[in-house]
């Protein structure tokens, strides 16, 4: 096994964290807020997302990412969601700059989503981790993070857990 991490904000780390937690091949998923460097020093809602590399590829934990949040919408809350994939070395960064790239180019899409430095990260407190299973019943759980996990089951079936019911909640 091969473990890697990459991490990612973009929306509520609430349903960032449910829908990487869903996935085949992600061992851990940390949510709380991350802040970076220069006009992102800021703590923004983020999950980092420690995967087996053999198991799924950084390039499709990508993919979902971009397909779970508005990563292409330049909206008022950007501050507190900002959309980022924050990376831990140098050719992590070439990689998903590279990846981002054709992405765009191949869905004809203007990205919002910057490729950042993780400098610092805070985890969430203990009542907020693992916010389905504590509130899988919840007005927020089924207005937000219940429609994600159906993205992700429709686009990406095959790489969801199979412990992880993503349809029958």
């Amino acid at each position: 096994m091969i473990l890697a991490k990459i991490a990612f904000g973009g929306g509520c780390h609430w349903c960032t964290e449910s829908v990487f937690t869903s996935i085949k091949g992600v061992k851990k998923v940390d949510q709380g807020w991350i802040a970076s460097i220069d006009e992102a020093a800021s703590f923004s809602e983020a999950v980092i997302v420690c995967f087996d590399s053999e198991e799924i590829s950084e390039k499709l934990l990508i993919e979902i990412h971009l397909a779970t949040h508005s990563s292409a919408s330049k909206h008022s809350m950007r501050s507190k969601y900002r959309s980022a994939i924050y990376i831990f070395n140098d050719l992590q960064e070439q990689r998903v700059l590279n990846f981002l790239q054709g992405f765009q180019t191949d869905n004809d899409i203007n990205l919002v989503t910057q490729v950042l430095p993780m400098t610092t990260f805070k985890l969430n407190d203990e009542q907020y981790l693992d916010y389905l299973t504590k509130n899988k019943k919840s007005q927020f759980s089924e207005r937000y993070i219940h429609p994600k996990l159906k993205l992700v089951n429709d686009k990406f079936g095959n790489l969801k857990k199979d412990r992880i019911n993503l349809i029958n909640h």
